[in-house]
């Protein structure tokens, strides 16, 4: 069989490549069924056959435009890669490549698998985008990531961040303080993920200009909201009658995205839920995008996904109890 030899002009590249001793390589090994070696700054394949070469060929030129975007290239960037690559076309391949969103001033964020990478795209293409599925998938943080993009880069003129005040087994009128004190927990994590990509001084500065609004969902109703990034969180709890009026105050050159689990809904009704709702009711309209998340995608703590796949194979045990 030929060997196939990888010249690398760019040392720091191919190390990048090889990963912490090696470990890259040995991933890349698994996936082609043949041993890598390097050899200077070449990376070396002694035994392949033909369609084995070109996978390697692919997936390195891959992972080299992936080096020179910034990324780092590590396992999971690696199984990612070629997940994508045996699933999708080979325009989405480059897109997962290229796919970035660039905080001016401040970090690049990068898709972490394959349904994060079309859920940013999606948010790219559509003016409304629903992203549903469990936590830890990363829908709220990808979404004020790219509202704080479009901010910052003055393609809109206001960010607002709102949810729904529905209180999860606790009771809001026992909370200490007033109103606003008592509404502060159910959006801290709406300041969580704006934390992650800016510093509190310039989140406080944009507060105070009116730039970033976060506000509970009822301050929504009879408002028209134009040029502006709209984020509707937790979006399982609202009302139908929330949800239609919320997606309503969209005026001219506004994007909203609506993030929710509806498997954490805390409605006494949860089939009154706004999200389930409007999943059947608008998804013929091709504008409209909706990306679906499941625990395979959950980027948290290994320990997450168990618990979300262990809840979740509790409740269809539940329902086939009751049938």
């Amino acid at each position: 069989m030929p060997v196939l030899q990888r010249v690398f002009n760019d040392l720091t590249e191919l190390r990048s490549l090889c990963g912490p001793h090696d470990r890259n390589l040995d991933i890349l090994s698994d996936m082609l069924g043949t041993k890598i070696c390097t050899r200077g700054n070449e990376l070396i394949l002694p035994e392949a056959t033909d369609e084995q070469q070109q996978l390697f060929t692919n997936i390195v030129d891959y992972l080299q435009r992936l080096h020179k975007r910034g990324r780092i290239i590590d396992t999971y960037v690696i199984r990612t890669l070629r997940d994508i690559m045996d699933t999708k076309p080979e325009a989405e391949v480059g897109r997962f490549v290229d796919i970035c969103v660039q905080i001016p001033a401040g970090p690049s964020i990068y898709p972490k698998n394959a349904r994060q990478s079309e859920y940013l795209m999606k948010m790219e293409e559509h003016d409304i985008v629903f992203s549903i599925g469990p936590a830890g998938t990363g829908k709220t943080f990808l979404a004020v990531a790219k509202a704080t993009q479009a901010i910052l880069d003055h393609e809109k003129h206001k960010l607002i961040l709102t949810r729904p005040v529905v209180e999860a087994g606790e009771s809001l009128g026992f909370l200490p303080g007033d109103l606003s004190q008592k509404i502060s927990p159910y959006l801290r994590p709406l300041y969580d993920a704006l934390e992650m990509l800016m510093p509190i001084s310039t989140i406080r500065k944009l507060e105070e200009s009116g730039v970033i609004e976060v506000a509970p969902l009822a301050y929504m109703r009879g408002r028209n909201l134009s040029n502006c990034f709209i984020i509707l969180d937790e979006a399982q709890n609202t009302t139908r009658e929330q949800m239609k009026m919320f997606l309503t105050r969209m005026g001219s050159g506004s994007r909203m995205v609506i993030t929710g689990d509806v498997t954490q809904i805390d409605l006494p009704n949860p089939q009154r839920s706004g999200l389930r709702h409007v999943t059947k009711l608008l998804h013929s309209i091709d504008e409209i995008a909706f990306s679906y998340f499941t625990s395979r995608d959950v980027i948290r703590h290994r320990l997450v996904k168990m618990i979300i796949d262990a809840y979740d194979q509790e409740r269809k045990d539940e329902l086939t109890k009751h049938r």
